[in-house]
């Protein structure tokens, strides 16, 4: 068995976060017609327990994602790659705004809104991550 290190640590612990941060948006959004269902105090309900564990996730992605970029060295890196990361730290900005904007949402068009553009950058960080993780430099 191959000994367990920091980087996987490091690197469980990211990709553990950005499942709980997109999969549990992906999640809510395909529960939320049964949600409705229940009534409109289910949906809040649900999306209060889910802000919990949430943001909890989006704060060990932080963590992880400093932690990340100690060990990767962006300034040893190309110019592509650093380029990469740029737009990548730009949507994981806008994941967590766009988040912060539909959890206190007063009408209907900015919940909407900043659901999707939370999810689609959320998925577009996740993707971008991907990219930077199996680039060469």
């Amino acid at each position: 068995m191959l000994p367990l290190s920091f980087e996987s640590i490091r690197l469980f612990l990211h990709i553990t976060a950005a499942a709980v941060w997109v999969g549990g948006q992906l999640t809510l959004l395909g529960l939320l017609p049964v949600l409705r269902g229940f009534g409109p105090d289910a949906t809040k309900l649900a999306a209060r327990k889910f802000n919990v564990i949430a943001w909890s996730a989006f704060g060990v992605l932080f963590i992880t994602g400093i932690w990340n970029l100690l060990a990767e060295s962006p300034g040893a890196k190309g110019t592509a790659w650093n380029a990469t990361l740029g737009i990548k730290l730009l949507m994981v900005a806008a994941t967590g705004i766009a988040a912060a904007f539909h959890a206190g949402a007063r009408s209907k068009a900015i919940l909407a809104v900043g659901g999707a553009v939370s999810l689609l950058a959320g998925l577009a960080s996740v993707l971008l991550g991907v990219m930077l993780s199996t680039a060469s430099g």
